[in-house]
């Protein structure tokens, strides 16, 4: 682009010099001075007195517009472009930067080819960025001392950071100002205030800089609290509550451990009454048993071999055979069984004469 503009303007100066030689022409007026913000415009005056045939306008070295006296404003891009006037003899044109940029900051120059006639000013462009405070409400106890962070961020040059309260500026030595710089150009800075208000009051962070009309502000409320004294009493009443608590919930365990022991002993116990009990019938039982038994040896037991006397008179049973004689005592068990396997027979009694049997009943004890 800057190729192309030396090679359209280079033409036209040597063409527009050539027949102004011999003229006696100047810039009555230079440009001033300007410093606005990104985004804006920025203007520029340049005022030349009557003779001049070529006026050029260049932004930190590189041509940016030419105006020739014959043919008018010769625009190579659309946001440098010029207004003329006329006053009497004099010429005037007026630069014009549309959307200002940081790279555009530098010597805005007017020439018109003349030895020691070239008129120059400065531009400064400037970033207005952000100011905030974190908080827009504080609350504040008696004698405490807080501390408000302002920040200001993205802004160019550095912002000049100040506080007001009351309509009042605070002192410089109540705060401090840390300022840094980021990758792309841009100034940061963190201000911070230190304070131990006594009543409730606004504060007010203030960003200045030159382009600004006013400077850029944040305000917070700080809202003073005097009941310290309530405060300190509710948190005593909570520590007292908890106290009282941690008592109450001690106590419930040890009642609790108690009552868990005293259930635990009495299922012990009853387990042992019970097993005592089961153990007092066993044994009682086994004592009836026993007792049984006794009774049992001591009654002794019936005679299996006892036989009526009727039996063994084998002239009244004819159908029995002679029996060997009987012992009033048996000592082997086989004697019970020979006398059971004898069958038994009913006594046949005639009635022609009356017997009167003597019974014998023997008992053996063993």
């Amino acid at each position: 682009m800057e190729r192309l503009q030396k090679s359209i303007l280079l033409p036209l100066i040597l063409t527009a010099s050539l027949p102004g030689l011999g003229f006696c022409y100047s810039i009555t007026k230079g440009p001033d001075n300007a410093t606005v913000l990104a985004g804006s415009q920025a203007r520029f005056n340049c005022t030349v007195s009557a003779g001049w045939k070529i006026l050029i306008w260049l932004s930190n070295g590189n041509p940016v517009l030419t105006v020739l006296s014959s043919q008018g404003s010769v625009e190579t891009t659309e946001r440098f472009t010029s207004q003329n006037y006329t006053s009497g003899d004099e010429f005037t044109s007026e630069l014009i930067i549309h959307n200002t940029q940081l790279s555009d900051s530098g010597k805005i120059e007017c020439s018109i080819q003349q030895p020691s006639e070239n008129n120059f000013a400065f531009l400064s462009v400037q970033v207005n960025g952000s100011l905030f405070i974190k908080n827009s409400t504080l609350t504040v106890h008696e004698n405490k001392t807080v501390e408000i962070v302002c920040e200001a961020l993205g802004w160019a040059p550095a912002p000049d950071i100040s506080w007001m309260t009351n309509d009042s500026f605070i002192d410089k030595s109540r705060y401090v100002n840390q300022q840094s710089q980021g990758s792309n150009g841009l100034h940061n800075v963190l201000s911070i205030l230190t304070v131990t208000p006594t009543a409730t009051e606004v504060l007010t962070c203030l960003a200045d800089i030159e382009a600004l009309p006013e400077p850029q502000n944040a305000t917070v409320t700080l809202i003073f609290d005097n009941s310290t004294a309530e405060n300190d009493y509710i948190e005593d009443t909570r520590s007292s509550w908890v106290i009282v608590l941690a008592v109450v919930l001690s106590f419930l365990g040890v009642v609790l451990l108690i009552i868990v022991i005293v259930v635990v002993v009495r299922c012990c116990l009853k387990r042992r009454a019970a097993t005592y009990q089961s153990e007092i019938r066993k044994v009682s039982s086994e004592k009836k048993k026993d007792g049984n038994l006794e009774n049992r040896q001591r009654n002794g037991s019936e005679n299996l071999g006892y036989l009526p006397e009727e039996l063994w008179n084998t002239e009244q049973s004819p159908g029995i055979a002679s029996l060997p004689p009987m012992s009033s005592k048996f000592s082997d068990p086989e004697d019970y069984s020979y006398i059971s396997a004898v069958p038994k027979v009913q006594p046949q009694r005639h009635s022609d004469y009356q017997i009167r049997p003597k019974k014998i009943r023997n008992v053996t004890l063993v």
